[in-house]
């Protein structure tokens, strides 16, 4: 009797994960999370620091926060952004101590819409109205405001539209030369890529309004274009808002619709999170609340997915990668907690902690 050849045993959260021809060591991703800290989009220090340290603790991917594709496209004026070549050196830096840790260098490029012109969360996170504020005229789909009080975007006609979708390339060839080897689209949280898709912040009449082809017509204008200037072997994500968390907004059965089309345009990963268009919604928090958007996506897009949202304990993640339910975790505020929950996650499951050299008496 010739012996079955055996099946290859399911990945867990600290197996490798190739995508392209980019190998991740582990299946653990620092989320992009906004620090408020640059000035005039420029990273610094606490930046190389702050993303740096996730590194030497084990992540395998690090992602550099929301970095603004134009100067109004940032959510304060704390903001990172990559809207001109000044801003290329100060991200290289922080790239090359990333890879030199073994880790994966990303950068989510992102342009905050209606959301932009506000304080950063410690002074009250309040809209900024006026240039005396330190505020700018915001953008839109539509002449909706975020929240009562706050500004009212002025709508994107079709030259503007084409000046976005121009700044995502520009940001992307800057992100090349800067040395980051994984792209991210911000598509979520009720920014500008968003508005775009749902139907609370888009009611527009034009070819980007409408119906779900038209909604999506933008967020797919910039992904056929930055996997046009990416080289073949680098891989392109895209986070997303799966749900709006309210009847007839964006929503998951819209999400895997877009999850098709972002596969056959190139894009290689969707990073499923959630909310973010309306300022009071009714949100079902629990761990791992979002979880079951991102199995889904995956399985009836055929896409590989990241999970994020309440994900703090090594096994809730294992689990997340052995189930099926998504090819990688994002951490976010734990990774902010413990900067080396990863060496954690590796004693947990019996695998011995791969700290640095400098390190090692620690062991």
């Amino acid at each position: 009797m010739t012996d079955r050849p055996q099946e290859p045993p399911a990945p867990d959260l600290l197996s490798p994960l190739t995508i392209r021809g980019v190998t991740l060591r582990n299946r653990i991703v620092m989320s992009p999370m906004c620090q408020y800290s640059a000035e005039e989009g420029l990273c610094n220090d606490w930046h190389l620091v702050h993303l740096g340290s996730r590194a030497v603790g084990g992540a395998a991917l690090v992602m550099v926060e929301a970095t603004a594709v134009t100067r109004d496209g940032r959510i304060s004026p704390a903001d990172m952004g990559i809207w001109s070549d000044a801003h290329v050196e100060p991200l290289a830096r922080v790239a090359r101590f990333v890879h030199s840790q073994g880790a994966v260098a990303g950068i989510q490029l992102a342009h905050a819409g209606r959301k932009a012109s506000t304080e950063p969360p410690w002074k009250g996170g309040g809209p900024l109205l006026t240039p005396e504020e330190g505020g700018w005229t915001v953008a839109g789909p539509s002449p909706i405001p975020f929240a009562e009080g706050g500004p009212v975007p002025v709508p994107l006609d079709e030259a503007g539209i084409d000046e976005v979708v121009a700044g995502f390339e520009a940001a992307a060839r800057r992100a090349l030369a800067a040395g980051f080897r994984v792209l991210e689209i911000h598509g979520a949280h009720g920014y500008l890529l968003h508005e775009f898709l749902s139907p609370f912040s888009n009611h527009r009449q034009d070819r980007y309004g409408g119906s779900l082809e038209n909604r999506m017509r933008l967020l797919l204008r910039v992904a056929e274009r930055l996997r046009g200037v990416m080289p073949g072997e680098l891989p392109l994500f895209v986070r997303i808002s799966a749900t709006d968390w309210a009847e007839g907004g964006w929503d998951v059965e819209q999400s895997v619709e877009l999850a098709k089309r972002l596969k056959e345009i190139g894009v290689d990963l969707i990073d499923v999170s959630s909310g973010g268009t309306l300022a009071k919604v009714s949100i079902p928090v629990a761990p791992g609340y979002q979880v079951p958007f991102a199995r889904r996506i995956r399985h009836e897009a055929g896409i590989l997915t990241g999970a994020v949202g309440l994900i703090t304990e090594p096994q809730q993640a294992n689990e997340i990668i052995r189930n099926g339910d998504a090819d990688l975790v994002f951490l976010a505020r734990e990774l902010l907690r413990d900067p080396y929950w990863v060496f954690r996650a590796q004693r947990e499951m019996g695998v011995p902690a791969a700290l640095p050299v400098q390190y090692g008496r620690a062991r």
